[in-house]
């Protein structure tokens, strides 16, 4: 029998791990991949910023010695970070039902990565996570 090898195609789809990956939990901690870490930069802090008119959030890199900067910590053993941003989750009322990824973050030319609450969803390994799903009623 003669092989009938058949080329399969690749889509434009990066990998999660590739992409830029970010999430906001109900602690205001965004958590960011390697990947996102390394291309703005690695900068050792942000500077947190909000459009409230178009419900934005910002994370602009700065050095920790500026005014307003908030450092950036480890996150997970595979290089991600994460910024502790309660004050403006707070600040700006942000509710936040559960921890929201953002589809669509996008770095402009100033460097800034914009996160649009307006596109967010929660996360899908938030929505499996074991607190989060019903559990059947027990007769204790």
């Amino acid at each position: 029998m003669r092989p009938d090898w058949r080329e399969i195609s690749r889509d434009d789809v990066k990998g999660q791990w590739a992409a830029l990956y970010i999430t906001l939990n109900r602690k205001g901690n965004i958590v960011m991949s390697r990947v996102t870490y390394e291309r703005l930069g690695a900068p050792k802090a942000f500077l947190l910023l909000y459009d409230q008119v178009n419900n934005r959030i910002g994370l602009k890199p700065t050095a920790p010695g500026i005014r307003n900067a908030y450092p950036a910590s480890p996150s997970g053993s595979h290089g991600g970070k994460m910024v502790r941003a309660y004050r403006l989750v707070q600040e700006a009322g942000i509710v936040l039902p559960d921890t929201l990824q953002f589809h669509n973050p996008e770095i402009d030319q100033d460097g800034i990565l914009i996160l649009d609450l307006r596109t967010a969803r929660i996360s899908k390994r938030a929505a499996s996570h074991s607190r989060n799903r019903a559990h059947p009623a027990r007769d204790d």
